[in-house]
């Protein structure tokens, strides 16, 4: 077995300080998402989304952030998918970017629900062709007995489609995830790390950030 007991680094890039936030936390959003595209990280728009299913169970894995605003953030998927599957039943979801190159996280919790079809289509033609292939030759999360049996539907659907736009899939979709709670996570020295809560008021408003202990 690998030692992991002693993997271990410390935290000293920078802090997060009362100062340092704005009202609304989207605004330090984009400014935390803008650095780390700008550093090179790769997929700084990749972020783990955590869903339950009607056992209790929880299920993690790692999709694209395509779309935000000041309330919403959107990803893409198969709607016949686990995931969609288990939005169907429980809404409520978990978004983490976990940004470890920089020592910061963001967390998002909220309500995810289906957007519009006109959206799907506007985001799907916007695609790379192989990607619109790829979501007619995948039914996302259903088992396959090899490899080739995917390789095979590929080609069948480029063949089928070889002629003008490829068509949105009936079973692929956006979700928009209204947000109520983000909060920011910086990596400091002796594991003292920076941690601040902002919570939607009753109002609509975002209540005044909160620092959490670490």
């Amino acid at each position: 077995m690998i030692d992991v007991a002693d993997l271990r680094r410390s935290y000293s890039l920078g802090g997060l300080d009362e100062k340092d936030l704005p009202k609304h936390p989207m605004d330090l959003f984009e400014k935390w998402l803008q650095q780390a595209i700008d550093s090179g990280l790769y997929d700084p728009n990749g972020v783990v989304v955590s869903t339950v299913d009607n056992q209790g169970q929880p299920f993690s894995r790692m999709v694209l952030l395509k779309d935000y605003d000041k309330e919403n953030l959107v990803f893409y998927t198969n709607l016949g998918s686990r995931k969609a599957q288990q939005l169907k039943d429980n809404p409520k979801i978990c978004m983490l970017f976990p940004w470890f190159y920089l020592e910061r996280q963001v967390m998002f919790l909220g309500t995810a629900s289906r957007q519009s079809i006109a959206s799907d289509l506007k985001y799907f033609h916007s695609r790379p062709r192989g990607s619109q292939l790829g979501a007619w030759a995948s039914h996302q999360s259903h088992l396959i007995s090899a490899r080739g049996i995917l390789e095979s539907k590929f080609l069948e659907v480029k063949e089928k489609f070889k002629k003008g736009e490829v068509p949105l899939p009936s079973f692929w979709g956006g979700y928009k995830v209204k947000f109520d709670t983000v909060e920011f996570w910086q990596g400091r020295e002796n594991r003292l790390h920076d941690r601040f809560i902002y919570k939607l008021g009753e109002d609509g408003s975002w209540d005044t950030p909160k620092r959490l202990a670490p």
